[in-house]
């Protein structure tokens, strides 16, 4: 009999079977759900109307305001109320205030709480990224959250997987997001559609856990179920001393069976964009550089983590935004944005006329700062570019790494960060008129 994936593994464990196969149906355990300001107030609500007064295990779920916060009108105010009230009545310790909240999907692995080996379950598409970790991590709805709030089980149809095998060596100013990126242009946005996203090679093996996140962050941009990465010495690394419960490492056998294996040398890619109004209308950098902008958005669970805010910070020290756009900066999580405060990245910022937002999926989904207006186009480190996302649908929405984005904001249209790098003068302190 063939051997398992690292999907079938994580998933067998936690079923009452251990002979777990692609297509399935399995009932399993779930190790950590969640929910935030726009699906927890429906998971509470139908948690309560189906007559259940108890979760199955308060130390295993979270609520996490994170996409109207701080609270931008008496909507989300109250959506964020129900979260708090709940949290106090069931013993939740997981509710996270407005100062100690972060963007879920950079918040929950940097507080240990999701964890390698694991079946996690979040109201939230994004939850894909913890597949980074080596766990099998994926959104429901809120119907669902609500039955795993009570029970602690969900089931699945057991995905198959395609492998994706990453080749040669990155070359500078490219990391997940462009890998992502080039896979989500290859496959489209339906190729990997309820399937497991398995990425692997030398290219993953060097890849750090930032840039884990942000390329099984957008796994479900390729339709797939889950984005995972078997987890290593980088894996190890970053989970110990901070994880709150025991995990378990898996791999994929050598003999195991794959719906699709696809193997690409990267070592010639240069960083990637995807254009409006789909991720997967992918081009090298090199052919938007005439691509005017209005706005730019460094952060969310893609991109907010700290090494992005140095990559962009590297960029903006001695230059200034370009006085036609706007650069709106959101750390993902407070306690980067105090890292970021005590390495002078903030100052650096400020001092370049960004605006240094506290965390907040804001703009990302088009709630809340940085809407854009009519015929306004940004170029974004976000996950989503579909009509209207950020706002007005006739607007434009750009995808790109944090390094894009950085110097894009520099010279106000799309620009590859080496321009900036290789040439001191660009957008200097003096470049532009005021």
């Amino acid at each position: 009999m063939a051997g398992k994936t690292l999907a079938e593994k994580i998933l067998a464990a936690h079923a009452d079977s251990s002979d777990v196969r692609a297509g399935q149906i399995v009932e399993v355990s779930v190790d950590f759900c969640f929910g935030n300001d726009i699906t927890a107030p429906l998971a509470i609500k139908t948690f309560k109307e189906a007559g259940f007064s108890k979760v199955f295990d308060p130390y295993r779920i979270a609520l996490i305001p994170d996409h109207f916060t701080p609270n931008k009108d008496i909507a989300s105010a109250m959506q964020v109320k129900a979260m708090r009230d709940f949290a106090r009545e069931q013993g939740i310790p997981y509710f996270y205030e407005v100062g100690r909240v972060g963007i879920e999907h950079a918040l929950l692995p940097e507080e240990g709480l999701v964890l390698p080996g694991e079946v996690i379950v979040g109201a939230d598409s994004h939850t894909c990224t913890y597949g980074a970790l080596g766990a099998f991590a994926t959104g429901v709805g809120s119907t669902d959250l609500a039955a795993i709030m009570a029970t602690g089980r969900t089931w699945f149809k057991v995905p198959s997987s395609i492998k994706v095998i990453f080749k040669g060596k990155l070359g500078p100013w490219l990391g997940g997001k462009d890998l992502i990126l080039y896979t989500i242009g290859k496959l489209g946005v339906e190729g990997a559609r309820y399937r497991a996203l398995e990425f692997a090679g030398e290219v993953i093996e060097n890849l750090s856990m930032a840039d884990r996140f942000s390329l099984c962050n957008m796994a479900i941009e390729a339709g797939a179920k889950v984005g995972l990465i078997a987890p290593d010495e980088i894996t190890k690394e970053y989970v110990k001393g901070i994880a709150k419960r025991p995990y378990y490492f898996y791999q994929s056998d050598p003999d195991a069976g794959y719906e699709a294996i696809y193997e690409w040398d990267v070592s010639s890619l240069e960083p990637l964009v995807a254009f409006p109004h789909i991720p997967e209308n992918v081009h090298p950098v090199s052919e938007a550089r005439n691509v005017v902008i209005d706005q730019v958005v460094i952060g969310s669970c893609t991109n907010g983590r700290i090494e992005d805010l140095r990559i962009a910070a590297m960029l903006f020290k001695g230059r200034r935004v370009h006085p036609r756009v706007r650069c709106l900066i959101f750390p993902a999580t407070p306690r980067i944005y105090r890292q970021a405060l005590e390495e002078g990245l903030l100052q650096i910022f400020v001092k370049a006329e960004a605006v240094v937002s506290p965390p907040t999926c804001g703009p990302c989904l088009g709630g809340h700062m940085g809407i854009l207006a009519k015929g306004e186009r940004a170029i974004a480190t976000t996950n989503r570019n579909f009509v209207g996302r950020m706002g007005h649908p006739e607007s434009e929405v750009f995808l790109s790494n944090p390094a894009v984005a950085a110097a894009s904001a520099i010279t106000g249209q799309i620009t590859h960060p080496g321009e900036i790098m290789d040439h001191p003068t660009v957008g200097g302190e003096h470049a532009f008129s005021r």
